[in-house]
């Protein structure tokens, strides 16, 4: 069967030109850019997300916190991802010490073999040109910068996904069943990355696939089932030995509420997060609603959620474009074989687009903006191919207006989204409008008189209309500091995104904003969760006194504050209640024997984990037997408890 299965197909689409010197040159300064851009001043992101930097640093100091993605190096949790992401850079830290470039480096080179593998595509569909915009397109758009410039999942994700793209148009082509299990296995590592949002692709491979691919439907079918049973594998291998190891010898599973990965995959990170009905985390925080939260983090759900001040900077300067030139490639094929590669890859790309872009949308869960890079590839590829095809079919009159549609568009789009920041290059919006009108000149002009620099100059200005604002944004997320949790690209567009000081509150406006309860003490602390702020010397210091002789050197409420703390001493801090402090590990008995045992030697008080301190939560009772019991000790603005002995 497998010598049937990979019997190679005729291609049906001319094949694109063969690529000269100029276009190796392009390409070479395509990624020489590209990791320039994404490498320059890196240190300035510090450990960037400390939540992800203290799983890392767990992990090159124990290899089973390194197998787990726990949170501490003495495995008491996990993050509540899948480690997949935290083995490469875990490595590079094992290898070089826990510095910025060690955790941020693989980010930015993950970033640049995406836009690499964007390329690839794109010179496979309609050339080298195409590919070099795609590329280009890929490299620029503001949310693929600040990610690959962060440690948060998703450079690695969004590798993934597009190398499976890339496999998903191998087979569009010849129909050989190593593409195929390829494009499964890639995107079970994708799962390993981060579970169920890894598979909104899969829909659109699968429809491709079926409906285009030159083979019989039995074939087809049977060729899916080889990509389904890869998956399984490039997925199931973890999985299968988080489940049967003993509970009792590894870390407990951060984000779920009965210590099951297979929770976690369908609840918290999967269903949960569209639903919105969270068993832990944020979105189940006691006293919040599932949309509150996620309209704090990416604006309210919607078909315009793309294009909400919160998230259009960061992916949709370029969405109308993607979709009106996919459609003009597409018409262009005219009939063409159905088995056209082409007109199937852009399918494929398009329906990729649009289901996820779609489904982000309609996210009541947990949201955040970055989450977009997930649909960024299809843009480009579109925009790419869709601009070659198109320019080289200008000729015809309704080609031709729908070129100067997509300008008009693009441009009216830009605006929009400048005029949300009028104090960040205010000039820009107007160069772009006046850009916009030479382009569309350039297009007339270019069908009456062609000639080279009419092209040239007409091709100049739809660039500037296209990616003057994405390469603003891009150049202001490299130039500022990106540190914490609530990471966006490009400038602060209204009330601001991420945390205020002045108020404790976190949000895209003030009125979507919660309070965090406890004090001026809950304040500070969660100010440092959120923002990345490095702990006071002094607390550092105390913390370090006698820590060779306890397992957790501190116990803090939320991973979130406690890896600050880890990462300053360098020793491993208890996250009590993992990420939210909702989780229940350890149980108010189970820290009891810790502290009784000399396990744990300091508790740092102030933040509660979100949702506030419900009396049913362990971390709330934890909280409540140690400010009963221990002495609190101030230093520096923060309190603690010396869990070594009692008042």
């Amino acid at each position: 069967m497998t010598a049937v299965l990979d019997r190679p197909t005729r291609r049906t689409d001319p094949a694109p030109e063969d690529p000269s010197r100029a276009h190796a040159l392009g390409l070479a300064l395509l990624l020489v850019g590209t990791g320039v851009l994404y490498l320059w001043d890196l240190s300035i992101n510090r450990y960037a997300n400390d939540f992800y930097t203290a799983a890392i640093q767990a992990g090159s100091q124990s290899w089973k916190a390194w197998f787990f993605g726990s949170s501490d190096a003495a495995n008491s949790i996990t993050v509540d991802k899948p480690p997949l992401s935290l083995w490469i850079p875990g490595l590079a830290v094992r290898l070089f010490g826990l510095n910025s470039w060690a955790v941020l480096v693989p980010q930015a080179l993950m970033g640049v073999a995406t836009v690499a593998i964007v390329y690839a595509i794109g010179r496979r569909l309609a050339g080298p040109s195409a590919g070099l915009l795609a590329g280009l397109v890929m490299a620029v758009t503001p949310v693929m910068v600040v990610v690959s410039r962060f440690d948060n999942p998703d450079a690695l994700l969004v590798l993934l996904l597009t190398a499976a793209a890339w496999a998903t148009v191998r087979i569009l082509d010849d129909g050989r069943l190593r593409w195929a299990v390829l494009a499964g296995g890639l995107l079970g590592l994708a799962f390993l990355t981060k579970q169920l949002q890894a598979l909104v692709v899969v829909p659109a491979m699968a429809i491709a696939f079926l409906v285009f691919a030159a083979a019989p439907v039995r074939r087809r079918i049977l060729t899916l089932v080889a990509a389904l049973g890869a998956l399984v594998v490039g997925a199931g291998w973890w999985v299968l030995a988080v489940e049967v190891w003993p509970a009792s010898s590894r870390p407990y599973i951060g984000g779920t509420q009965h210590n099951s990965i297979i929770e976690l995959t369908v609840g918290y990170n999967g269903l949960g997060r569209v639903t919105g009905d969270e068993s832990s985390g944020i979105g189940g925080a006691p006293g919040g609603g599932a949309g509150h939260f996620s309209a704090m983090f990416g604006g309210h759900t919607g078909p315009l959620r793309m294009f909400s001040p919160a998230v259009g900077g960061q992916v949709a300067w370029l969405i109308p474009a993607a979709l009106i030139l996919g459609v003009l490639a597409i018409v262009l094929r005219g009939r063409a074989s159905r088995t056209g590669p082409e007109r199937a890859s852009l399918v494929f790309a398009g329906l990729w687009l649009v289901t996820t872009a779609a489904l982000l949308s309609s996210m009541a869960g947990i949201f955040h903006p970055y989450y977009t890079l997930a649909f960024a590839p299809p843009i480009a590829i579109l925009v790419g191919v869709g601009s070659i095809r198109g320019w080289q079919a200008r000729r015809r009159p309704w080609v031709r207006a729908t070129l100067i549609a997509t300008v008009v568009v693009t441009a009216v789009v830009a605006v929009v989204f400048l005029r949300r920041t009028p104090q960040f290059a205010g000039w820009l919006s107007w160069a772009i409008v006046i850009a916009a009108a030479l382009a569309v000149l350039a297009v007339l002009v270019d069908v009456l008189r062609p000639t080279r620099l009419v092209a040239v100059a007409g091709l100049s200005t739809v660039l500037v209309v296209a990616l003057a604002g994405p390469v603003a944004y891009s150049l202001d997320t490299v130039a500022t500091p990106r540190v914490g949790g609530l990471v966006s690209a490009g400038p602060r567009v209204g009330s601001g995104f991420g945390f205020d000081p002045t108020e404790g509150r976190t949000g895209t406006a003030r009125s979507q904003a919660f309070p965090i309860p406890g004090g001026q003490a809950a304040l500070q602390a969660a100010r440092r969760a959120f923002t990345g702020e490095a702990p006071p010397r002094a607390v550092v210091d105390l913390l370090g006194q006698d820590a060779g002789r306890h397992r957790w050197v501190a116990a803090s409420v939320s991973s979130l504050s406690a890896a600050g703390y880890q990462l300053a001493t360098g020793r491993p801090v208890m996250p009590v209640g993992g990420f939210a402090g909702s989780d229940p590990s350890p149980t108010l008995a189970q820290f009891q024997a810790d502290v009784a045992a000399g396990r744990i030697h300091w508790f740092i008080g102030g933040f509660a984990g979100f949702g506030g301190r419900a009396a049913d939560r362990p971390s709330t009772q934890i909280t409540q037997w140690v400010t009963t019991h221990f002495t609190p000790r101030t230093v520096d603005g923060v309190t603690l408890y010396d869990l070594t002995g009692r008042r």
